[in-house]
């Protein structure tokens, strides 16, 4: 597999300074972000919300693939992961991860919906390098 980059730049303090994210491949491109937009809700890029996007786009992939492999098949899906802040025993922390998915498998039951949701949600590559464990809703939709 390929190894891809993020890029960062920052410049000033941590309150009155401000930065830009960028991609390798270009999807984000010198994109601002500043303290207010990370932990006020200011306009802006934030680094978590970066990462639940990211997330939510590699859980997709894995349960379209390990449903796949299990002899099920995904119609479509759509994840969203809600990342959730706050100040750990070492200071400002990730505190939570949950994700809430919605797929469409005609014929597919709950149970076995649950099972492959579940094994994508410990096999995600993202799940892999939390350190914190996932949590999630899972729902097949009609």
């Amino acid at each position: 597999m390929p190894t891809v980059r993020g890029r960062s730049d920052w410049s000033g303090t941590l309150q009155d300074g401000a930065g830009t994210i960028s991609t390798t491949s270009g999807t984000l491109d010198a994109v601002p972000y500043t303290y207010a937009s990370r932990f006020e809700g200011a306009e802006g890029a934030c680094p978590e919300e970066l990462l639940a996007a990211a997330y939510a786009a590699c859980y997709n992939q894995a349960l379209s693939n390990i449903s796949g492999k299990e002899g099920s098949q995904i119609a479509s899906v759509s994840t969203a992961a809600d990342v959730t802040t706050g100040v750990g025993d070492r200071g400002p922390a990730i505190v939570a991860v949950h994700l809430t998915v919605e797929a469409k498998a005609p014929g597919m039951s709950q149970r076995v919906f649950q099972h492959l949701a579940e094994q994508a949600r410990i096999r995600c590559a993202f799940s892999k390098v939390l350190v914190i464990e996932p949590t999630m809703n899972a729902n097949l939709m009609p």
